[in-house]
C-alpha cells in the first residue's frame, strides 16, 4: 500500500532539486531552439518522444496503463491542463525572455497553496507557512527585478501567457491531489498527461501555421533529446512520484528555485556576475522553504 507522508525527507528533497536544476536549465534550450524548431512543433517532438519512452518504461516494469480504475475522467482533465500549460510555455518564450516567463510561471504554488486545503484538509497552511511561501517568492521576484524594469525582448503578451502556464501547472497538481489520480502509479499518471498532450498539439502546431522540417543541427538534437529524457520523461516522472507520496503544497514551494537555478547558469557559463542581491534572494527563498516545510510544535 502506498505510503503517504507529512513532511519531505532527503530523497523527496533531493529529487527536488534534481527537478528544479534541470527545468531552470530547460526554458533557457526551449528558447534557444525556437530559431530553428517552430515552439509547438517542439514540444510536440518532445512529447511524442516521451510518450514512446515512458510506454517502454512500462513495458519493461510490468506497469498497467490500460486498467479500468475509475480515473479516466479526471485523467484527461489532469492531461487538458498540463497540455495548455506547455502550450503557453512555447508560445510564450516567442514573446519574451526565459527567466521573466519562468518567473511567472512559477507563481503555481499559490494555486496549490490556495485550492488543495479544500479537498485535502491535511495540506492547509498556517500562518508561519504562508509567510514562507511569500518570502519565496518575494526572493524569486527580487532576483528578477532588473530584468523586469530593463531586459529586452519582453511584451505584455509574454507575461500573460507565462502566468496563464502557472495558473495550468498549478491546477493541474490541484486536480491531481483532489481526485482518485493520487492513487494510481506515477507512471499512469504521467502517461494521461504526455499521451493527451501528444496527440493534441501537433493539430495545434498546423492550425497556427507553424512549418515542419525535419533537417536538425547537431544543437537542436542535444536539445530535443535533453528536453525529451530528462525534461518530459525522467523529472516529469520524479515529480508524479513525489506528488502521490508527499504534500502537494510543500512539494510545490520549492519550484520557487527553478528561476535563481536559470540565473545561477547564466552566471556560470555566460559569465554574468553572480551580484550580491542574487546571492540574498538565493538565501530568502532557502529560508521561505524551511518555514513552509517546518515540522509543527508537538
Amino acid at each position: 500500500m502506498r505510503q503517504h507522508k507529512t513532511h519531505l525527507d532527503t530523497l523527496a528533497i533531493s529529487l527536488l532539486l534534481g527537478c528544479c536544476l534541470f527545468w531552470g536549465f530547460q526554458q533557457v534550450l526551449i528558447k534557444a531552439t525556437i530559431a530553428e524548431i517552430p515552439p509547438i512543433f517542439q514540444a510536440s517532438l518532445r512529447l511524442a518522444g516521451a510518450t514512446v519512452l515512458l510506454w517502454l518504461w512500462c513495458l519493461w516494469r510490468g506497469v498497467p496503463l490500460f486498467n479500468r480504475d475509475g480515473t479516466l475522467k479526471a485523467g484527461l482533465l489532469a492531461g487538458a491542463l498540463f497540455g495548455a500549460e506547455f502550450a503557453c510555455i512555447y508560445l510564450g518564450l516567442q514573446y519574451t525572455t526565459a527567466s521573466r516567463l519562468t518567473v511567472f510561471m512559477y507563481t503555481s504554488p499559490f494555486w496549490v497553496a490556495l485550492l488543495v486545503p479544500f479537498w485535502v484538509s491535511a495540506e492547509r497552511l498556517r500562518g508561519m507557512q504562508w509567510a514562507g511561501l511569500l518570502l519565496a517568492f518575494a526572493g524569486v521576484v527580487f532576483a528578477l527585478w532588473e530584468g523586469f524594469t530593463s531586459g529586452p525582448g519582453a511584451t505584455a503578451q509574454g507575461d500573460v501567457l507565462a502566468l496563464l502556464a502557472g495558473m495550468f501547472w498549478g491546477l493541474t497538481t490541484v486536480v491531481i491531489r483532489a481526485s482518485g489520480l493520487v492513487k494510481i502509479s506515477a507512471e499512469k499518471l504521467l502517461f494521461y498527461q504526455l499521451a493527451m498532450s501528444c496527440v493534441c498539439f501537433p493539430l495545434l502546431s498546423l492550425a497556427l501555421g507553424e512549418t515542419w522540417s525535419w533537417r536538425f543541427s547537431p544543437f537542436a538534437i542535444t536539445s530535443l533529446a535533453l528536453q525529451t529524457v530528462v525534461g518530459a520523461f525522467a523529472s516529469y516522472l520524479a515529480w508524479m512520484w513525489l506528488l502521490g507520496r508527499y504534500p502537494a503544497t510543500k512539494i510545490s514551494v520549492f519550484v520557487f528555485f527553478t528561476p535563481l537555478f536559470a540565473l545561477l547558469f547564466g552566471a556560470l557559463w555566460l559569465h554574468e556576475s553572480a551580484t550580491p542581491g542574487l546571492l540574498a534572494a538565493l538565501a530568502t527563498v532557502a529560508l521561505g522553504i524551511v518555514l513552509v516545510n517546518r515540522k509543527p510544535a508537538a
